[in-house]
């Protein structure tokens, strides 16, 4: 009798335990996006969340909370109850930049977010408005370098990997330009293509279309090779500026302290749905390179971004300001 209720009472727990895990999510699920629709994290967030609400069965909803270069949205979602119904995708630059180059920052990656996983990556790709003089790497460098200080280069924020690349690219070429930082890729797509500033280095899955459509000129990707999605489009190598190899890269996280049975629903299901091959495709064919790795995975990259990004900014003495 007594063998009996201890597996009547395994079973019951087990039970219970199926439950609870299946429970999740019962009902409408935030994904908080830190800068305006249109830029590399909400088309990313957009997209993955689409296979989410099909195979858990609630809608994934997009909240846009853009400024301070991510930071208002990564700190509101810090703040928020790990219960799994607050998520939050974000850039290179909210996750690995911030922290080292502002002060006083209100959320910590390590401290703050329960890791999930890295979506896509992309290069970023040196574009310019339509009607700018240089068709080339070779001619847009010969350019800036006859007039220094005087070719606009937009970016979606102070502290943000098209900032970064943008400064590198100054140092690799001993050239100099004007940074114009807006709240958001897309806020400075949208000047680029009306031709209130020059140039940017843009994330490639956020501006292929727009090349594509002749709305910005495509010069180059800052990747290791070229691009699928722009294979007309050569490395900054190719082009004569070596040494400026940069990927951009949006990643999921929740509130720190995630319950075990949410996790155990969400990550399986998350990364399926990165690497859903529509997704893929999805993804693919605007410049994405899906990731989809591992909690762990994400956390060992983590630090070796954040290692490599203090590096960059502090010696080339960039400042929150610049």
């Amino acid at each position: 009798m007594n063998k009996l209720l201890l597996r009547l009472a395994s079973a019951l727990t087990a039970f219970a335990a199926t439950a609870a895990l299946a429970a999740y999510p019962e009902r409408t699920v935030t994904i908080v996006v830190p800068f305006p629709p249109g830029g590399s994290s909400d088309i990313t967030a957009r997209t993955v969340a689409a296979r989410l609400s099909e195979t858990l069965g609630q809608t994934f909803l997009i909240e846009n909370k853009p400024g301070a270069n991510g930071g208002i949205g990564a700190a509101y979602v810090a703040k928020a109850k790990p219960d799994g119904y607050t998520l939050f995708v974000g850039s290179i630059g909210v996750f690995a930049i911030n922290p080292v180059l502002y002060k006083n920052l209100p959320y910590e990656p390590n401290r703050d977010f329960d890791l999930l996983s890295v979506a896509v990556r992309t290069p970023n790709a040196l574009v310019t408005r339509p009607n700018f003089p240089a068709n080339t790497v070779k001619e847009f460098v010969d350019y800036v370098k006859k007039n220094p200080g005087k070719v606009s280069f937009a970016s979606s924020g102070t502290g943000s990997s098209d900032h970064l690349t943008a400064a590198l690219f100054w140092q690799k070429t001993g050239t100099s330009g004007i940074h114009v930082p807006y709240k958001g890729g897309s806020a400075a797509h949208t000047d680029l293509i009306g031709g209130q500033v020059d140039a940017s280095f843009q994330n490639l899955g956020s501006i292929t279309n727009h090349a594509k459509g002749g709305k910005m000129k495509l010069l180059a990707v800052t990747g290791d090779k070229r691009d699928p999605a722009a294979p007309n489009a050569p490395t900054m190598t190719e082009g004569g500026v070596p040494g400026l190899e940069v990927f951009s890269w949006q990643a999921f996280v929740a509130p720190k302290g995630l319950p075990k049975d949410v996790t155990d629903r969400l990550v399986p299901a998350l990364i399926a749905a990165i690497k859903d091959p529509g997704v893929t495709k999805k993804l693919n064919d605007i410049g994405f390179e899906v990731v989809g790795n591992t909690p762990a995975e994400f956390g060992k990259f983590l630090n070796e971004e954040l290692a490599r990004w203090k590096g960059v900014v502090e010696s080339g003495g960039i400042k929150q300001s610049d």
